[in-house]
């Protein structure tokens, strides 16, 4: 069976094919909900302004850092029902420890998401407990620990650079800077891409398909600069979704840690013969599945000014379904970093809008349900057709 459908002359990928029907979704979503705000005060629409559009990825970015870490358990074959749960218990921890100072604070959050993600791989790897067995009573222990730590009660942030992590902006000259970085990075990636090519004897790309690629994105990061200094400058989490989404994207394709996991998910019995070691592997995806749910809740905490002991509830279902709809297979073996997070920004547009329109509570999780799947049944249709 191929996995290369073919559009006239183009031969695409699977999973090209659906990375680009996703970003047609989104476009046409962003279009939707642009149109549909349109009023008396908007006349051009709201959703797409400035302000708005920052305060999308802002909610974007929780989401976004804990699909990275969901995608390299779901490629390994595995599950995790209780990142929901790590990031209340997390946060707290966090919350809690504020007079230890700034770095011991955020340090615990990450710590105390790293332990728990070692002793659920270890259950899972190591005693061969399901990963939806060891992570559903992960997701109920861990709530239970939060309640019984803050007594049910609400634990504000008051470190000012704690709250800043979720809430402010870094500065438009350091985005002109970085968006400069990312423009040379571009740059010297294709032509890179091009040596090496030319180096194994392979066809390089034709100018015009170099200069597409490198003209097309440097304008997409230049427009978005632009756009978020209008509203005061990126959002400090969006930074950090940007480096954990660059980091997890060279980690799961660029190194042998991510095709490990590629070749453990997609046939775990030829993955062990080919002498590779399964339970490390296993365990070290959700030690960073953990340690990214740590960093998930800080941001979390210093988003919403407090930490609460039912923060992070459903975290896990919209983690996982970001991956689903960016083209992640739950029999695990596939997906992207870059669909992940393109997935997590599907979702929080969806909630964007709905809530800019004023729907209903009970309207914006029909909507969401029905697009996750949609999205499941666009993948089991693409594998008939391949």
């Amino acid at each position: 069976m191929s996995d290369t459908p073919t559009i006239g002359r183009l031969k695409l990928r699977t999973s090209a094919l659906r990375a680009y029907t996703m970003l047609l979704a989104l476009i046409v979503i962003w279009l939707f909900f642009q149109w549909a705000t349109i009023d008396q005060y908007h006349p051009y629409g709201l959703f797409l302004g400035a302000v708005n559009f920052s305060k999308l990825l802002q909610q974007t970015a929780v989401t976004g850092v804990l699909a990275v870490g969901m995608l390299m358990v779901i490629v390994s074959g595995n599950i995790d029902l209780s990142i929901g749960a790590i990031v209340g218990l997390a946060g707290g921890v966090a919350a809690m420890t504020q007079g230890w100072g700034l770095v011991p604070c955020l340090a615990a959050a990450i710590v105390i998401g790293l332990v728990i993600g070692a002793v659920q791989g270890s259950l899972v790897a190591y005693v061969n407990i399901p990963s939806f067995i060891v992570t559903l009573g992960g997701l109920q222990a861990w709530r239970g620990v939060i309640l019984k730590l803050t007594k049910g009660a609400t634990i504000p942030v008051e470190l000012p650079f704690f709250r800043s992590l979720g809430r402010d902006f870094i500065h438009p000259r350091i985005g002109i800077a970085l968006a400069a970085v990312a423009v040379v990075a571009i740059v010297w990636t294709n032509t890179r891409r091009n040596r090496a090519r030319r180096r194994h004897g392979l066809p390089a790309l034709s100018m015009a398909a170099t200069l597409t690629r490198i003209i097309i994105p440097s304008i997409v990061v230049i427009a978005f600069i632009v756009l978020m200094n209008q509203a005061g400058g990126v959002p400090i989490p969006v930074i950090f979704l940007l480096a954990v989404a660059l980091a997890g994207a060279f980690l799961t394709a660029n190194t042998t840690f991510g095709r490990y996991l590629y070749a453990i998910g997609g046939n775990p019995d030829a993955a062990r013969l080919s002498g590779i070691n399964i339970k490390r592997y296993i365990l070290a995806a959700f030690c960073l599945m953990g340690a990214l749910a740590g960093l998930a809740s800080i941001l979390h905490t210093a988003r919403v000014g407090a930490s609460s002991p039912d923060a992070g509830t459903l975290m896990e279902l919209d983690a996982i379904a970001s991956c689903v709809i960016g083209g992640t297979s739950l029999m695990g073996g596939r997906g992207t970093v870059f669909g992940a997070v393109l997935g997590a920004l599907i979702l929080a547009s969806l909630d964007n809008g709905m809530s800019l329109l004023n729907y209903e509570n009970w309207a914006q999780y029909v909507v969401k349900g029905g697009v996750l799947v949609a999205a499941v049944g666009f993948d089991m249709f693409g594998r008939r057709k391949g």
